[in-house]
């Protein structure tokens, strides 16, 4: 994949078809490109080029697909449902199945914008868990080059349509959308919150065969214990205690792979009832320690 920039003025978009197989993915691209719209210019550029449903962007329309849209030069607007929202550099527009919405640059500005469109079941589940909602059908994520990256190389596989392509594309797309739910999450989070959450993981991993102590933690690093906890869990999606817990079990796995007796990891993981530890484990990983295998073995 060339991964290139497009020059200027070097529009691109295609509109897909995709097979049974391709659904069964739960993730399939149903179009993408890029285009650039002059200041002063009709809005979209290449109007007659599109499907009918995609001439009324400008004006108000409703898809059957779900679309991501980067817009990284110029400004605008966005509407979706009952919202309105300004458009700048480093947006990106979510458009949702069946949600009435439009959008357009600002005629003085015009701007340049990357989308891709996608379906399945996979992406419906995205929405149902929260992932991506109607609520907040806008991002403002900045001008990332890994971001953009993950637009260009599904705008190169949709150009090449290599064997299984769709495949690829769809699973670039979840990519996609990690990639913009952790630019929002880092943008959002200030850099001394990532250092903090950075320090108190470093800390509970050299406590991680005792009880942690959030208290001395959060004295240690010159913050109140329900500060730690705030930030740590905007951070991470858990709270401390969780994470610690969890690198308790990560631990626990490598020591029973190596054989050692349940009896002697709950010990050496500071657990003093062995049957305690026997049920934490098998609630984190579905299997008591005495049955834990590594992946892969019989």
């Amino acid at each position: 994949m060339s991964e290139s920039i497009p020059k200027a003025g070097q529009a691109f978009f295609r509109y897909l078809t995709w097979s049974d197989e391709d659904e069964r993915w739960g993730m399939f691209c149903t179009d993408a490109g890029h285009s650039e719209t002059a200041p002063g210019t009709v809005y979209p550029p290449d109007r007659d080029a599109h499907p009918g449903i995609f001439r009324t962007v400008a004006e108000g329309r409703i898809l059957a697909d779900y679309q991501l849209v980067y817009v990284t030069k110029g400004k605008g607007v966005f509407r979706s449902g009952e919202g309105e929202y300004e458009v700048q550099p480093g947006s990106v527009l979510v458009l949702f199945p069946g949600l009435l919405h439009s959008y357009r640059p600002d005629i003085e500005t015009g701007w340049t914008e990357y989308w891709v469109g996608f379906r399945g079941e996979h992406a419906d589940r995205l929405q149902c868990e929260g992932f991506l909602t109607s609520e907040r059908p806008l991002f403002h994520v900045g001008l990332r080059n890994s971001l953009l990256a993950h637009y260009l190389q599904v705008i190169d596989l949709v150009r090449g349509q290599e064997p299984l392509y769709q495949l690829k594309a769809g699973s670039l797309i979840l990519g996609l959308i990690a990639e913009l739910l952790s630019g929002e999450r880092k943008a959002v989070q200030a850099s001394h919150s990532e250092d903090l959450v950075s320090r108190a993981k470093f800390l509970m991993e050299a406590e991680v065969d005792g009880e942690v102590n959030l208290n001395a933690i959060a004295d240690s690093l010159g913050v109140s214990t329900s500060h730690l906890n705030k930030v740590f869990k905007a951070w991470t999606a858990m709270t401390p205690y969780r994470y610690f817990i969890g690198i308790k079990i990560g631990r626990a796995k490598e020591l029973l792979e190596r054989g050692l007796p349940v009896k002697e990891v709950a010990r050496l993981l500071g657990f003093s009832d062995e049957y305690y530890f026997s049920r934490l484990f098998k609630n984190k990983t579905g299997s008591s320690p005495s049955r834990w295998k590594p992946f892969g073995c019989e």
